[in-house]
């Protein structure tokens, strides 16, 4: 482990699976060495996992491979192959098992008493009773030590590519924030890098450019895509005064934005640095587990220490005694209880990550296993953001194909998802659009011009209703119907005249 991640774990109880952890400073992920951390973990598995299976052979082949090698040579054997696993490899949870009383203690424990007490079984067997000897060989324990060793190591294995994918959503997250910005300087524009803008600087966004930084808009109106952050696949309109968020998209017209929040400050890189420290926050069952373990490790020193000297006030030998302690210390080894709990908050804060949902933290996590119902506030969250003309609705006496031509060639003119759906339905049933002049376009509300020798206006009721039109009930009530069925709904007059309305849906994801 590196010096970093020793220092990490006498802050707080660690888990089997420590790693170093994703940090976020500005638009840049801080990783800690994970690259190298993961090679450098991932080879010392290799090793440990290569010099383990002959330990396991020798001591299992006998039972299942009907291979049979002579005791004595066999533990020889065994502690040659194990004491670089043992005393190399697993150097560092034997340091992190004494700096405080974790589950590392009880896994060092395990592997060191096992170990030496095989080291003594090879080296003096003498001084072990008969009674448990086999064949002038007392049994050793050499493969539970090394096998604890690899599977221990295996556990940081997937954690630290648990944290490096975490890591890669999380970079992945911030290269939604443009390289550079246009700012302008004197009547003068200017391309400078992203980490040069400055709080208080005009910037020049272009149509099907991402904004730069947070900021609010001084001049110019547009449709912004906004996915990103809300989730909404729908651009939202907006003009001079509007607040805009850095790495959403300009999906309308020019731009002229004024910086607010720079650098680590933009509501991008805070949802980052949310994202990391989520992925290393604890969630309430792990705290749990480390009360338990607050206990349990030195309940199970104690029933070993009850263990050996039961066995010797009842008679037994010194080293039988000792064998039967040492026992109790391997089999409560807990690495599993260390694992389980950390390497799942690991894997679904990482995955959720990569799917676009940001987990704020892991108690979420954990309290998202008993949700049985979801509610969202915005049903633009469940669609696939392209929306198509699902029915029309006209005046009595009004051509519904006249009137969806009209409207698409006002349309046209507009850069509006829905305006997109109108047009590409009027081309779909092969309707003669006719030219749009004298367009004019009020952000959020709708549009207007003449065409084909008529005045056209599409837009919402509210916006419609300004110029005298007069829609008929029941066609305002198939319109809010619709509208309570999550459909979107425009309005249309021709030559100041009601003429109908086109339903828009959205399909869900």
């Amino acid at each position: 482990m590196s010096e970093q991640g020793t220092e990490d774990c006498q802050a707080r109880p660690p888990s089997c699976c420590e790693a170093p952890r994703v940090e976020v400073a500005g638009l840049r992920v801080v990783e800690g060495r994970e690259a190298a951390e993961l090679r450098a973990v991932t080879w010392r598995f290799w090793v440990a996992l290569t010099l383990t299976l002959p330990v396991v052979a020798l001591d299992m082949g006998g039972h299942f491979f009907n291979v049979s090698v002579e005791p004595v040579l066999a533990a020889r054997l065994q502690l040659l192959c194990s004491a670089p696993v043992v005393l190399g490899l697993a150097a560092p949870f034997f340091a992190r098992g004494w700096r405080a009383l974790n589950m590392f203690t009880l896994i060092t424990l395990g592997v060191g008493v096992a170990f030496g007490y095989s080291v003594l079984a090879v080296l003096a067997p003498r001084i072990f009773p008969l009674t448990v000897t086999h064949h002038g060989m007392p049994p050793v324990y050499f493969e539970a030590a090394t096998v604890i060793v690899t599977l221990v190591l295996l556990g940081q294995i997937l954690e630290l590519r648990g944290r490096f994918k975490t890591g890669a959503a999380i970079r992945e997250l911030l290269s939604l924030a443009p390289e550079k910005a246009r700012r302008l300087r004197g009547g003068a524009e200017e391309e400078i890098l992203l980490d040069a803008v400055a709080v208080g600087d005009l910037l020049q966004v272009r149509p099907g450019e991402k904004i730069p930084v947070d900021g609010v808009i001084v001049s110019g109106r547009s449709a912004v895509d906004e996915a990103m952050l809300t989730g909404e696949p729908l651009p939202v309109d907006k003009a001079a005064g509007d607040e805009v968020t850095g790495g959403t998209l300009n999906d309308g017209g020019s731009l002229t934005v004024r910086a607010r929040r720079v650098g680590g400050e933009m509501m991008l890189a805070r949802i980052a640095a949310l994202v990391a420290a989520a992925q290393r926050s604890r969630a309430p069952v792990q705290r749990l587990a480390d009360r338990v373990a607050a206990w349990f490790v030195p309940g199970v020193i104690l029933a070993a220490a009850l263990t050996f000297t039961g066995w010797l006030a009842a008679g037994a030998e010194f080293s039988t005694a000792m064998v039967r302690g040492i026992t109790v210390l391997i089999i409560a080894c807990p690495c599993v209880l260390g694992l389980a709990t950390p390497l799942s908050v690991m894997v679904g804060v990482g995955r959720g990550a990569r799917a676009g949902v940001l987990i704020k933290e892991a108690a979420a996590l954990e309290a998202l296993g008993r949700a049985r119902t979801l509610v969202f506030d915005k049903t633009g969250t469940l669609t696939a953001g392209k929306p198509e003309l699902a029915r029309v609705l006209t005046v009595s006496g009004v051509d519904e194909n006249e009137l969806l031509g009209l409207a698409a060639a006002v349309e046209a003119h507009s850069e509006h998802p829905l305006a997109r759906a109108v047009t590409r339905a009027a081309h779909a049933r092969s309707l003669t659009v006719p030219v749009a002049e004298n367009f004019y376009a009020n952000t959020g509300e709708g549009v207007a011009a003449d065409a084909g020798g008529k005045s056209v206006r599409v837009g919402k009721l509210e916006f419609i209703s300004r110029y005298g039109a007069v829609f008929p009930e029941l066609l305002t009530a198939a319109a809010c119907e619709e509208e309570g069925r999550g459909n979107a709904v425009v309005f249309v007059t021709v030559s100041g005249v009601a003429a109908g309305a086109l339903v828009l849906s959205d399909a869900v994801k």
